[in-house]
């Protein structure tokens, strides 16, 4: 304790950035005088985002996932493993996520409480649970994971655990009986009459009314498909889920870029250019769940997966990319920094990325963005990796890339057609591997996406369109049964 009293009057307090100034910060460290202006997801702006496919390749060639640094071909898996792998990992750490800093502190896990609740017509048991971050080195930032494991309750033994980006919390509290009703209403009367002794009278007139009720019963709303909660169908399935909060572990701003996990590391002072950005940060909280996972009896520690929709389905694919020890991956509608080539011209920019959204990503990736700077300019064709590759380092293990309609919300913003491309080229590298990816007819340049609701759905990679928004809700039924022929997983009858 007395180290941490010394530490905390030793060491300054956290920078008080906005995110204007945490963005400006970043280009002054790069030299960056101007940035081009991303474009407008109004279709009908002026400046509105290309979506003329005749206009969205302007740098067609996707780099080869296959090809070493030095020109050499990668022919067997243990070149892939031994030598580009590691190039790919290392150009994504360099270049366009950063990376995790080698002495990040500790996380120690606590269950801070168990209810015994039914999600559905399924019981479960729900943990609640706190993981608290080491700050003895920085005191002056405290980061708490939070996250909440549910898992069927009549298993026979550990299940599959599907780790969701999102609000945690208990999904059905267990509420008292109606005895327990009675106590706690009878408790709340006599309180209520000592504070004002008129309202008595009140009660005497009113003896059947009670301050706190039983929730009503309501049916869910069912996904955009008609189809019951991902969460209802995850447990009916006889899975776990466990809903791990992005937000306590770094804000989704650049504020909290002096906060946060990052933050903490660096004792509250701004990024240098090639330090992680929030991506792979959600994708660290993400490793430190399953840390504590694998740790729980009631879970399956090879068949723990991980799954988001829009920014967190980015940061799913980008935790499965980097952290070999999960299983499966639901990614969602991600678009730019997710499954979409960075290089495409269509919606979603690097642009985008660079400006706004600037923190999720290292701090060096705003040099693609640049169209002044002590180094000249760059553009999205300089950007040495793109999202084939990223998909790629998620080979062999199970990856099902999830897009929606515009129709129905998920926005030509994502380019879905774009991250059907790089899924078809990271193919590749799931049969260089011996597991089968997409079967497509030619290479990313003309291969067709397939029709809506008509995925591919009998290898590894898996890709499908459904006909709902901007959500992965509707391919859940087809993710469940899809991993479970791969991993030997039987539903309850």
């Amino acid at each position: 304790m007395g180290q941490s009293i010394e530490a905390a009057s030793s060491s300054p307090r956290p920078v008080p950035f906005t995110s204007e100034q945490d963005h400006q910060n970043m280009m002054d460290q790069l030299g960056i005088k101007a940035l081009r202006p991303g474009p407008s997801g109004d279709e009908k702006a002026p400046n509105h985002a290309n979506y003329d496919e005749s206009k969205a390749n302007p740098y067609p060639d996707l780099p080869d996932s296959l090809t070493l640094n030095d020109g050499g071909k990668v022919t067997t898996p243990q070149m892939w493993w031994e030598k580009r792998r590691p190039e790919i990992v290392a150009m994504y750490e360099r270049y366009v996520y950063g990376r995790i800093p080698k002495e990040v502190p500790t996380v120690k896990w606590s269950v801070t409480a168990v209810d015994h609740e039914r999600i559905g017509f399924t019981p479960v048991i729900a943990k609640d649970l706190v993981g608290q971050v080491d700050n003895s080195s920085y005191p002056a930032i405290s980061v708490k994971i939070h996250m909440t494991l549910v898992t069927p309750a009549n298993a026979k033994g550990p299940v599959p655990v599907l780790v969701m980006f999102g609000r945690a919390g208990f999904p059905a509290p267990h509420e008292p009986s109606g005895d327990d009703f009675d106590r706690i209403n009878a408790a709340w009367k006599a309180l209520l009459v000592q504070q004002d002794p008129s309202l008595k009278e009140v009660f005497a007139n009113h003896p059947a009314w009670q301050p706190v009720k039983a929730t009503p019963f309501q049916f869910p709303a069912l996904n955009a498909d008609g189809g019951l909660p991902n969460t209802w169908q995850l447990a009916a399935a006889g899975w776990g889920f466990a809903l791990l909060d992005p937000a306590s572990v770094q804000a989704d701003d650049g504020a909290g870029m002096t906060r946060g996990i990052i933050g903490l590391v660096n004792k509250g002072q701004p990024r240098k250019p090639e330090d992680w950005g929030a991506l792979r940060a959600w994708g660290w909280g993400a490793g430190r769940a399953l840390d504590y996972l694998v740790t729980d009896p009631s879970v399956d520690a090879k068949h723990v997966g991980i799954e988001g929709v829009s920014r967190y389905g980015k940061a799913a694919l980008v935790t499965m990319a980097f952290d070999q020890r999960f299983a499966m991956v639901l990614v969602g509608s991600s678009g730019k920094g997710g499954a979409t080539p960075l290089r495409r011209n269509y919606g979603e920019a690097v642009e985008s990325l660079t400006g706004g959204e600037y923190y999720w990503m290292a701090g060096d990736f705003m040099k693609y963005g640049a169209s002044e700077a002590s180094f000249g300019s760059k553009t999205p064709g300089d950007i040495p990796v793109d999202s084939n590759e990223l998909i790629a380092l998620c080979a062999p293990r199970l990856t099902f890339i999830s897009y929606g309609i515009p129709e129905k919300g998920d926005a030509h913003w994502l380019d879905h057609e774009g991250s059907f491309m790089a899924t078809v080229d990271a193919s590749r590298v799931f049969t260089l591997l011996g597991a089968k990816g997409l079967d497509v007819e030619g290479d990313y340049h003309t291969a067709k996406m397939p029709p809506v609701n008509q995925g591919f759905l009998s290898g590894k990679l898996a890709w499908r369109q459904h006909d709902g928004g901007h959500t992965d809700a509707p391919n859940m039924k087809y993710f469940i049964e899809w991993t479970d022929k791969f991993i030997g997983h039987t539903p309850p009858q």
